[in-house]
Formats: C-alpha cells, sequence, structure tokens
C-alpha cells in the first residue's frame, strides 16, 4: 500500500432523482412495485459517483445522461445507449461515462451518509482512473451481460471498485437504502476475473483444450468476457456501448 495525504477514493450516495422531481417520482413509483413482488416495505433508491484524488488532481467519475456535445470539457471518456442500441443516435438515449478532473457531482449537497473514504492507497486510486475507458458501455436500462441484473450508473461504481481491488464489499448503503444495479457490475467484474485466471492457469500447464475459449481483450470497453455456465463454458459478449433493475440480489450492498 502507498498512502498519501493527496490520495484518496470517496464515493457518494446520492437520492435517485435528487433535484428532479419527475425522476424521483418515478423511482419511488418502480421500487413500490418492486418492494410488492417482493413482499418486502420499500427502500430508497440511491445513485453513485466516485471523487478520486491524486497527486495530477481530483477526478470526478459518474455514469449520467449526456446534457449535450461538449463532453471533453465533462471528461467524457465513452458513451452508451439508453433503453435501445438502435436509437443511440440521439443524444436523449445516450449515456456518458465521466472522468471529470476538477468536475462537480451535481446535486451533492443532498448527499447521504457521504463521502465514505473507501482508501488513501495511491496505486489503488491510480488503478480506479486507469479503469474508467475500459468500462463496459452495454445498453442502460438492461441486462446485456447476463448478469442477473439492468446496467446502470451504480454497475459502473461497483464495476470499477472491483476492477481496481478496492473491492464492491468495502461500500455501505444509507440506513433503509437500495442501490439497482450495483450487483450487475459486481458479477461481470469479477466473471471477468475469473475467466482470466482460469485462461491464464490453462495457459500454464499447457492445456491446449481452452484453444476454442474467445481471448481476452485488452479492452474491455469494447468487449467483454461472460460466463454463462461453467467457467469452461465462456463466450464474449460484444457491447455497443450503458439504470437498473429493481429486484434483490445477492451481491447489492449491505444495508
Amino acid at each position: 500500500m502507498t498512502a498519501d495525504s493527496r490520495t484518496s477514493v470517496g464515493l457518494y450516495w446520492l437520492p435517485l432523482g435528487a433535484g428532479g422531481h419527475f425522476v424521483r417520482l418515478n423511482g419511488r413509483l418502480f421500487e413500490a412495485v418492486a418492494a410488492r413482488l417482493g413482499k418486502r416495505p420499500p427502500r430508497d433508491l440511491y445513485h453513485s459517483a466516485l471523487e478520486v484524488s491524486v497527486p495530477e488532481g481530483k477526478f470526478v467519475i459518474e455514469l449520467a445522461p449526456v446534457p449535450d456535445g461538449e463532453g471533453a470539457m465533462r471528461g467524457v471518456v465513452a458513451e452508451g445507449p439508453v433503453g435501445s442500441s438502435k436509437a443511440r443516435s440521439l443524444r436523449v438515449f445516450r449515456y456518458e461515462n465521466r472522468c471529470w478532473r476538477d468536475g462537480v457531482i451535481p446535486d451533492l449537497a443532498e448527499a447521504v451518509e457521504s463521502p465514505q473514504r473507501l482508501t488513501d492507497d495511491g496505486v489503488l486510486a491510480q488503478r480506479v482512473l486507469d479503469l474508467v475507458p475500459q468500462a463496459p458501455t452495454p445498453v442502460w436500462g438492461r441486462d446485456e451481460l447476463a448478469a442477473g441484473e439492468m446496467w446502470n450508473s451504480n454497475s459502473l461504481i461497483s464495476w470499477l471498485l472491483e476492477r481496481s481491488g478496492i473491492g464492491a464489499d468495502a461500500v455501505r448503503l444509507p440506513a433503509r437504502g437500495r442501490a439497482p444495479g450495483w450487483s450487475a457490475g459486481v458479477v461481470v467484474a469479477r466473471r471477468l476475473a475469473s475467466a482470466a485466471i482460469d485462461l491464464q492457469g490453462a495457459g500454464e500447464i499447457g492445456d491446449r483444450k481452452e484453444a476454442d475459449k474467445p481471448p481476452v481483450v485488452e479492452d474491455e470497453r469494447s468487449a467483454e468476457i461472460v460466463v454463462t455456465e461453467p467457467l469452461e463454458r465462456v463466450r464474449e459478449v460484444v457491447v455497443s456501448g450503458d439504470h437498473g433493475d429493481l429486484v434483490e440480489s445477492e451481491h447489492a450492498v449491505a444495508d
């Protein structure tokens, strides 16, 4: 570990729809339905964002709607479709992954039990930043990666924490809160890591029976290894590029 007073990774929990009554109302309606189907009390829904500090500066990492064509000013490293890849030509149907130097988190004043300081290790902090451009960008609101939950803003954050080595298990939700999509990022990241270890081990023992499997690509944003059955059945899911299932998941952050 390399601790530095200038390095840290902090997580912020923002109420879903903070600053926007329409989104918040719809979120509550969806959660009411999900709670009824799950036979449990309704919970408060949250969206997450990271603030990473390194000697070079402070960066805000977040998945958010595309507001305009000035993505470079917000540190946008990738975009993905919302709802359907067929509509991604329209800005309203695209989201963006941001790694914004000196950026701001909208509605930060409404954050709950935040920030959660996850690490002050400089190597881990830099690793998070390096991984943002490599993050998957599947269709927002769908489960293209067969993770058991739809991909959304929370998926990006949990994926980064898992892949960087910080670990998503270190995160705690506010009381009575829930983070739809969190599990998707955890599942995809862990599958990728497991597949890579399995393939590496097979190569070390000279097992050429693994040759029919798709290769592990360096650009994880354009392709993602997904294990659908046993680990020996690995397939490459090519993603074109993005909110959240409202059902409970074993990988959701703890209450």
